[in-house]
């Protein structure tokens, strides 16, 4: 796991700027190499052979290719053997030179063979081609740069900003950050600076830039035979922990008292003793039941499975303590009350060990949140004559379910605004704190459709809602809030549910049978929806009865009572327009001090609006002024 940086011209004072910003990703080497008209640089978290001999920028025979690359490739020994019978000789055991030999070998084709994480740039010597690639779901963050035939890149947003070119905030960017609490890719927050796409390559050359997809979901029949699938999801998901365990230094996992993170501890702690495990709690509050439910049910999981537990009690003075380096370390304005805590955690885990993993997608895959369920409910109820929606019937049952509030959602059509309906925040709300002049509210649906809508699935619809949580908020809010708190404190986090090979078979599975199918009852609000019940039965000797007895939390975090709070005068401080003078024009002050005074007596609850703007003022003061 490591850090990339890179541009289309020569300047060897400026990639070792680049490279000492991204330095936290990278802590045991750092290198730079100059070509005829290249500067690339990388930092190195040392996973897989540990010698000089995995130094990058790496080169290959002859010196015609050079690669920086920042992952993981966990079949790199098979496609090595491969290479091998094709009279390749390896001179270090790491996956950085398979990558270099099988791009030599068969161009851009080496994508469809490597399972893992990455993002890498490898640079033609001969030609001044730079062909770079990110992995297929978007683990590992890939930013760039391209204007007036100039081309940076790198790992983190930050080093392109090293460069003396153009802040200027997008204002699509600007408006989708505030109704979703984070920018889709290819966005960024700011004009002419890119995310590469997850499952796309580029090649730069000249000046100019192609972009192409290698990977996305292919148009295949669903699968029914129920057996079939169990073994399938058992197998898949074993091998993906199995493989992800390889490495040269201590690895750990990330343990909530969720079914994801419950079955990977399961799994490897029956390939490996003395499995170290994580997790966090909070300091004693009026609702300490509430707030540390996570960390009582790892806690038991981690007896249960017998491995080495590590809990973090967490103060609001830590969180506090750590909420500005939190928002710097992720770039780009992601509004996420957790990200303090994911930082914080990651901080102390690395003490231990240099790997961890995470249990990030398996809910999208296997129909976790319960916007896939009642999206679901709501796709049933439109199969009914519409006048007989209209029925007061109909508004009982969603009672019954604890969602009165989705009434007013059964009669819009499948697409963009059923999506949107689920994930933005309220028009209403934000019309109150968001100037005129840079308030779009047309801005996200447009994107958005452009993106994932452009053709509806009228059949499956909440298939292709939980596709677009796996192409937006999955790799550009949940992926890359855990690679750079983990980064940002020198470890590696891995996802085995994101196996490509998973991902695939999740996708060809019947919705009702993550969802319940049969099995899903319209009870009495508070009962709470459970889901993923086919992961359940496929990997159910790693799930305890304790585990499986509970409903689905989420992992909360006691951020409302902070603002109340132990957070009070700091969110009075940020909120307040003397303290960032660029935002002054952009928001309405007395709305908001009004929004935070209402919250604070108790009055209205106003979490995701107050930290969105508190996120931003600080975003942009530490990156824009």
């Amino acid at each position: 796991m490591c850090g990339i940086n890179g541009f289309n011209f020569i300047d060897k004072g400026l990639i070792h700027e680049m490279n000492e910003t991204t330095k936290h990703r990278g802590p045991d080497d750092a290198g730079v190499f100059l070509s005829a008209n290249y500067s690339l640089g990388h930092n190195r978290l040392s996973i897989i052979d540990l010698s000089q001999a995995g130094h990058q920028p790496m080169h290959g025979k002859d010196k015609r290719y050079t690669i920086v690359y920042n992952g993981e490739i966990y079949n790199f020994l098979d496609i090595r053997k491969e290479l091998i019978a094709k009279g390749y000789v390896f001179v270090s055991d790491t996956d950085t030179e398979v990558i270099l030999c099988a791009y030599e070998e068969w161009g851009s084709d080496c994508l469809e063979k490597f399972n893992g994480m990455f993002a890498f740039a490898i640079l033609d010597n001969q030609t001044g081609r730079l062909f770079l690639a990110r992995d297929r779901v978007g683990i590992k963050p890939l930013y760039y740069y391209h204007k007036e035939g100039v081309f940076i890149f790198s790992s983190e947003a930050k080093a392109i900003f090293k460069h003396k070119i153009d802040k200027t905030i997008n204002k699509d960017a600007l408006n989708i950050y505030f109704r979703l609490l984070y920018v889709p890719a290819p966005l960024t927050i700011w004009e002419n600076v890119y995310k590469l796409e997850p499952g796309h390559y580029a090649v730069v050359e000249r000046g100019k830039m192609e972009i192409k997809r290698y990977w996305e979901m292919e148009e295949k029949p669903l699968i029914y035979d129920r057996e079939y699938l169990e073994s399938e999801i058992s197998n898949l998901l074993t091998d993906s922990i199995k493989m992800q365990l390889v490495s040269d230094r201590p690895v750990g996992v990330f343990l909530s008292g969720g079914i994801d993170s419950t079955i990977i501890a399961g799994v490897a702690s029956s390939f490996s003793k003395n499995i170290k495990t994580f997790s966090v709690g909070f300091e004693e509050t009026a609702q300490a039941e509430k707030y540390n439910n996570d960390a009582k049910v790892a806690r038991k999981t981690a007896h249960h499975f017998g491995t080495i537990h590590n809990e973090y009690i967490l103060s609001p003075k830590d969180i506090k303590n750590s909420l500005e380096d939190s928002i710097y370390h992720m770039d780009e304005p992601i509004s996420n009350h957790v990200q303090a805590v994911n930082l914080l955690l990651a901080r102390e885990a690395s003490k231990q060990v240099a790997v961890v993993l995470g249990g990030d997608g398996g809910d999208e895959l296997f129909g976790g949140y319960e916007r896939y369920y009642y999206n679901y409910l709501i796709d049933r109820f439109q199969k009914i004559p519409k006048f007989l929606r209209k029925n007061i019937v109909t508004e009982i049952i969603f009672d019954i379910v604890g969602k009165s509030s989705l009434y007013e959602k059964i009669n819009t059509p499948p697409g963009v605004s059923r999506y949107l309906n689920f994930l933005s925040q309220k028009e209403d709300q934000i019309e109150l704190f968001l100037c005129r002049e840079y308030n779009n509210p047309a801005a996200t649906a447009e994107w958005y459709k452009k993106l994932y809508f452009n053709t509806v699935d009228k059949k499956n619809f909440t298939r292709q809602f939980m596709r677009t949580d796996l192409l937006s908020w999955l790799p550009s809010e949940s992926l890359v809030r855990s690679d750079k708190m983990s980064m940002a404190s020198g470890l590696e986090q891995r996802v085995p549910f994101l196996d490509h090979r998973l991902v695939e078979l999740a996708d060809r599975i019947p919705l009702e049978y993550k969802i319940g199918g049969k099995g899903i009852h319209i009870g009495k609000a508070g009962t709470g929806y459970k889901g993923k019940d086919i992961l359940k039965r496929a990997m159910s000797a790693y799930l305890p009865d304790f585990v499986l007895d509970q409903p689905k939390w989420g992992w909360f975090s006691p951020a409302a009572k902070w603002i109340r709070g132990d957070l009070k005068g700091y969110f009075e401080e940020v909120l307040s327009p003397s303290y960032c003078v660029g935002t002054k024009d952009m928001f309405d002050f007395n709305a908001i001090q009004k929004i935070l005074k209402d919250h604070q007596s108790g009055q209205k609850y106003a979490l995701n609006t107050l930290w969105s703007i508190f996120t931003f003022q600080i975003w942009y003061k530490r990156f824009m002024e």
